[in-house]
């Protein structure tokens, strides 16, 4: 299987890139176009701030690719939040593959939320053997609102958006590959959705 991590210059790959490699996929990392429109699946990292994440994907002429890619891609964290319409971090206008804007936590709740915290109202082949409820592992200020594309929900402060698909894009704003046993469980999953 050929597995593209997309390395644009935002995000702790690494973590993602041993993650698979201890499922036995060894990852490649890069900004290639053709290497990442030749893969079997994608991963769309990211951390860091959005504004600034955009426009490193605009010089690469990523932002044009990604949203026309026809393999499984998972956008995680900061991915995810770029694949949706907006964000409030930086006012920046996003991939607009999931039709949702992301907005910022109030100060009422310590931002951002770091740590565990639970998934529920799951819904997709991603979360095959999951159990409603699972703590997965998460760090962010901003969120996505709830929406028809949601496949998993999470309350902090208010009920929001904690994992979206679309077709064959997914993203999750938890870290699987920092979630332990159900985290790596949701990457294997992954990697087993067939392509459509």
């Amino acid at each position: 299987m050929k597995l593209v991590i997309i390395d644009y210059g935002a995000g702790n790959i690494k973590s993602i890139q041993f993650a698979f490699k201890r499922l036995g996929v060894d990852a490649i990392l890069t900004n290639n176009v053709n290497e990442i429109k030749t893969a079997d699946k994608v991963i769309f990292p990211g951390v860091g701030e959005a504004s600034s994440a955009m426009k490193m994907l605009k010089e690469s002429g990523l932002d044009t690719l990604i949203p026309t890619l026809k393999q499984p891609v998972l956008g995680i964290c900061l991915g995810m939040q770029l694949m949706c319409n907006s964000s409030e971090e930086g006012n920046t206008k996003g991939l607009g593959i999931f039709n949702v804007a992301i907005k910022r936590f109030t100060d009422k709740v310590k931002v951002p939320q770091m740590g565990w915290n639970v998934i529920s109202n799951l819904k997709s082949d991603l979360f095959t053997g999951i159990k409603e409820n699972e703590f997965m592992y998460l760090v962010h200020s901003f969120y996505a609102e709830k929406c028809e594309e949601m496949i998993a929900e999470t309350d902090y402060e208010i009920a929001y958006a904690s994992a979206l698909q679309k077709n064959n894009f997914y993203g999750v704003q938890f870290h699987p590959e920092k979630s332990g046993i159900e985290g790596a469980k949701i990457l294997q999953n992954f990697l087993d959705l067939k392509n459509k």
